[in-house]
């Protein structure tokens, strides 16, 4: 069978952003799941992960995974 004779009319047409936004986890590790909490943080601070735009959250995540994996590996 050839390429033009696939009928993709079913198909939505797959955008370059689309398949930027693609992830293949096939042979790679599970990721983790998130726990869901409440935490209380200064108003300042949160006010000025928000100002980094969308994402803060995972922004704040990061910062704290760093800080947990620096004080793991003794570098701090």
């Amino acid at each position: 069978m050839k390429d033009e004779d696939i009928d993709l009319s079913g198909s939505p047409e797959v955008t370059p952003e689309m398949f930027a936004k693609a992830i293949v986890r096939r042979g790679l590790k599970p990721v983790p799941r998130k726990t869901q909490l409440t935490m209380r943080l200064d108003s300042d601070v949160l006010t000025w992960f928000k100002n980094q735009g969308r994402g803060y959250q995972t922004h704040i995540n990061s910062v704290l995974k760093a800080y947990m994996e620096a004080h793991q590996k003794g570098t701090v």
